[in-house]
């Protein structure tokens, strides 16, 4: 199946909510978009992985995305190598890509950044003819692929964005998606250990950053992304 999105995230619901509205918008558009999942968040202080798994589930139902896959990498743990980066490479031959969306460049958790520095290698990878891969499921091997563009979403930090989607419209099935995550985030009722994206001022936050990107640049909502390399458009006419 060859994607015209691939959204890629070191744990279960950072794709929703960095850029869920955005993939939500494209898929209504037509688009083929899927997600790659690198751990199932198994260090997670609420919940466990089997929780978590159940979720994505449900929050990939609601995006309407044509593929989602977990690299099963070690969360907290695993690290930007060889191997690491040619499991990757592996998943954007079969996909193909035109555009990758992933993790923001730097973050209040650990594996945030080490994922984005991992996907980004691993497009320019992708792309070298002299590296050999085959097909996890044919055993065939594999055409070098590189994605036109690398775009990282915005997660904790206020990062300031280089290029903003309006997804005014999609917010509701954003917050559809992150909500699926029951076990990650605010409930009156749980018993769990309370964290930095339990709180209900997190999740209130998650819509009224949008809202406020939205404000700066005319719309009702948007996503902002920071991008690798200059983003080019046939006229300054096309932008709104």
């Amino acid at each position: 199946m060859k994607l015209d999105i691939l959204a890629i995230g070191a744990h279960p619901d950072d794709v929703e909510l960095g850029c869920g509205a955005t993939l939500a918008k494209e898929v209504a558009n037509g688009k083929k978009v899927g997600i790659i999942d690198l751990t199932r968040g198994e260090l997670g202080t609420r919940g466990t992985a089997e929780t978590r798994d159940l979720e994505s589930k449900e929050a990939t139902k609601i995006l309407g995305v044509s593929v989602r896959d977990n690299m099963e990498f070690a969360d907290g743990f695993f690290v930007n190598d060889k191997y690491h980066q040619l499991e990757l490479v592996k998943m954007i031959r079969k996909y193909r890509p035109e555009i990758i969306i992933c993790n923001a460049i730097d973050d209040r958790h650990i594996d945030h950044g080490k994922a984005s520095k991992l996907v980004s290698d691993a497009c320019f990878l992708s792309g070298l003819i002299k590296i050999d891969t085959k097909d996890s499921n044919s055993d065939a091997w594999q055409e070098p692929w590189r994605p036109k563009q690398v775009y990282h979403y915005i997660q904790w930090k206020n990062l300031e964005p280089d290029l903003v989607v309006d997804v005014s419209g999609f917010m509701e099935l954003k917050m559809k998606a992150v909500l699926a995550y029951k076990t990650q985030f605010y409930d009156e009722n749980s018993k769990e250990p309370e964290t930095p994206i339990s709180s209900k001022n997190f999740t209130d936050s998650i819509e009224y950053r949008a809202r406020d990107l939205g404000r700066l640049v005319g719309v009702a909502y948007a996503e902002g992304f920071t991008v690798e390399r200059y983003v080019v458009v046939d006229s300054l006419f096309n932008i709104k």
